[in-house]
């Protein structure tokens, strides 16, 4: 079941699978559940099957109908399943956005590449990190 979990973010199950999608810090995890919770266009949503959270989508809506997804995860023992193409899909039907971007890591790239996103590099903007830009044509308008 894909349901809006911001209100739920304090609980550990959520706050675990948030902390696969954020840098490993406390305080950056906190920043970030606040920031879904105070900000009305963030949007934050969870699967959920036979009571064990499996994974989480977190986005926001930008002007012209493009879908910015925030933070996308699924629980270790769910990878490779196709929840993540899962809560994809899920979120293309009910927001029927234009266009997906994400920003991710090289860990992330082949997963987005995998589903269809055109990636673009953007060069190392960390130190030492490499960021990619993901783009997906969801609907022509």
């Amino acid at each position: 079941m894909f349901v809006d979990i911001k209100s739920r973010l304090d609980e550990s199950q959520f706050r675990e699978l948030l902390s696969y999608s954020v840098f490993p810090d406390e305080s950056r995890l906190i920043h970030t559940i606040n920031e879904y919770q105070t900000n009305d266009d963030h949007e934050i949503y969870g699967y959920e099957a036979d009571g064990e959270v499996i994974g989480m989508l977190g986005i926001k809506m930008c002007e012209g109908s493009i879908l910015h997804i925030l933070h996308l995860s699924v629980h270790p023992s769910f990878r490779g399943l196709g929840y993540g193409r899962g809560l994809l899909v899920e979120l293309i039907e009910m927001k029927k956005p234009n266009q997906l971007m994400a920003e991710t890591d090289l860990d992330a790239v082949d997963f987005y590449r995998n589903v269809g996103f055109s990636i673009v590099s953007l060069g190392e903007t960390y130190q030492g990190v490499e960021r990619f830009k993901c783009m997906y044509v969801a609907l022509e308008d």
